[in-house]
C-alpha cells in the first residue's frame, strides 16, 4: 500500500456530506446546475457585507513595512484584544488577549484545543449527530471518540452523559447551534451540565473540559439569545471562525477563547500557542486578523436565512415529513420516512435532490439539507420532496 493504513481507512469512511456533494456535481454536469436541487453543503451563499470587503481592502493598502510577516504564533496582540473585548461584553467576564488565540478557522481552533489536552487513548465525549470531522480531529491527536446520543429533539441527556463519563474522559465537545440538527441548548441545560462536569473533574482529579464548537452563534432564529457556556462552567473553551457569521469560509480565520476563570489558565494557554505552530499553522492569516480589528461587531444579514427557513419548513411539513424546526444555524434535519435513511437520500436523487444522510452525522435514520441555498432552489425541489414521500408511503 503507497499510502498509511490509517488513511486508507479514513478515505473509505470519509464524509458523506463530499460524498453525496461529489455525487451532486456529477449530477449537474450531466444535467445542469439548475436542475438539480442541491442541499448537501453548508457553504454561505450570501456575499460578505459590504464593509468586510472596505476592512480588507485598506489593510491591504496599508503602506506600513512587515504587516506580511511572521507575527507571534497566538495572533496579532491587537486582533487578540479586540477579540478580548468583544468577548466581556458578549458573556460578562473580564477577557484579556492571553484568553484569545487566532486560529485556522474553527477547525484549526478545534485541532490545537485537543493536541493540548490530550494524552494517548484519552476519550472525547461527542454528542450525536454530530459534525463528523470530529471523530476525526480527535483521531488526529491519539483521542477515542465516546458518543453519546441526544434525545428526540437533539438535547443532551445528562444521565447518558455521565454514565459515559470515565477516568478516561478529557473533554466533551458539544456544538450549539448545531450543525446538522440547528438545535441550540438553553442556559438551564448548559448550568446542569456545567455543574456535572464539575463534579466528575472533582471525582477524577483533573479538569473535564467543556468545548463549545460556535460558528453558528450569530446566526439563531425567533429572537433567541444563544448563552454563554463560560457563564455555566469555569473549565471551558470556545472554538469559533467567521465562515458563517460573515460568510468567509474559504478565507480560514477563527480563534480559541479560554475562560478567564479556568484552572491551569496559563499551562492552557501555553499548549495552545504551541500546538498552533507545531501543528503547522503557524498563525492565522495577517490580512484577516488585521483587517477583524473594524469587523468584531459585524455580521451577515441573516434575514435571507429567516425566509429559507420558514419556507422550507413550511414545503416539508406539506408533504408530511417529520423535523424539529432549527433555531440556528442552516440546517434542518428531518427523519427519514424510510428505515434506511440512504436508501431514502438515493430515492431523492432520483428526483434531482441532494440530501446527506443522517449516519454521515452519527444518527441514522434521518437526513440533512442546507438551506444556505437560494429560496428558488428550495421552490423548485418543493414537487420532487412531494412525489418522493408519496412514493415510499405506498
Amino acid at each position: 500500500m503507497t499510502i498509511a493504513t490509517k488513511m486508507a481507512a479514513a478515505i473509505q469512511s470519509s464524509s458523506w456530506i463530499r460524498r453525496m456533494f461529489e455525487e451532486g456535481a456529477e449530477l449537474k454536469a450531466k444535467l445542469g446546475a439548475a436542475n438539480v436541487f442541491d442541499f448537501t453543503l453548508g457553504n454561505p451563499d450570501l456575499e460578505p457585507p459590504a464593509v468586510v470587503k472596505e476592512a480588507l481592502l485598506a489593510a491591504l493598502q496599508d503602506p506600513r513595512p512587515g504587516l506580511h510577516g511572521y507575527m507571534p504564533n497566538a495572533g496579532l496582540p491587537a486582533t487578540r484584544q479586540a477579540v478580548a473585548a468583544h468577548l466581556s461584553t458578549v458573556h460578562g467576564l473580564a477577557f484579556t488577549a492571553d484568553d484569545v488565540i487566532m486560529t485556522c478557522g474553527a477547525a484549526g481552533a478545534l485541532n490545537i484545543i485537543l493536541k493540548a489536552l490530550l494524552d494517548p487513548w484519552d476519550e472525547v465525549i461527542v454528542l450525536a449527530p454530530f459534525f463528523p470531522e470530529y471523530l476525526f480531529y480527535v483521531e488526529n491527536h491519539g483521542g477515542v471518540v465516546r458518543v453519546v446520543e441526544t434525545d428526540q429533539d437533539f438535547l443532551p441527556v445528562l444521565d447518558r452523559i455521565g454514565e459515559a463519563i470515565n477516568d478516561h474522559t478529557r473533554a466533551i465537545i458539544i456544538n450549539s447551534p448545531n450543525n446538522p440538527t440547528g438545535q441550540v441548548y438553553d442556559a438551564d441545560l448548559l448550568h446542569s451540565l456545567g455543574e456535572m462536569l464539575t463534579v466528575q473533574s472533582r471525582r477524577f482529579g483533573r479538569p473535564i473540559y467543556l468545548i463549545n464548537d460556535e460558528p453558528y452563534r450569530r446566526i439563531v432564529y425567533d429572537h433567541l439569545e444563544v448563552p454563554s457556556v463560560f457563564q455555566a462552567y469555569p473549565d471551558a473553551l470556545v472554538a469559533t471562525s467567521f465562515s458563517k457569521d460573515l460568510s468567509l469560509p474559504g478565507e480560514r480565520l477563527g480563534y480559541v477563547a479560554i475562560n478567564p476563570q479556568a484552572q491551569a489558565r496559563q499551562e492552557l494557554l501555553a499548549a495552545l500557542v504551541l500546538a498552533n505552530r507545531i501543528l503547522g499553522f503557524v498563525n492565522a492569516p495577517a490580512l484577516l486578523q488585521r483587517a477583524l480589528l473594524h469587523l468584531m461587531d459585524t455580521s451577515v444579514d441573516i434575514t435571507p436565512y429567516v425566509r429559507r427557513r420558514e419556507l422550507f419548513c413550511r414545503i416539508l411539513a406539506e408533504s408530511g415529513y417529520q423535523f424539529v424546526p432549527p433555531r440556528g444555524a442552516f440546517y434542518l434535519f428531518p427523519q427519514s420516512p424510510l428505515a434506511n435513511d440512504v436508501a431514502f437520500v438515493q430515492a431523492l436523487k432520483e428526483e434531482n435532490i441532494l440530501a446527506v444522510p443522517g449516519r454521515g452525522f452519527g444518527r441514522p435514520g434521518y437526513f440533512r439539507l442546507a438551506f444556505c441555498v437560494p429560496e428558488s432552489t428550495i421552490v423548485a425541489a418543493a414537487p420532487g420532496f412531494a412525489r418522493v414521500m408519496t412514493r415510499v408511503r405506498g
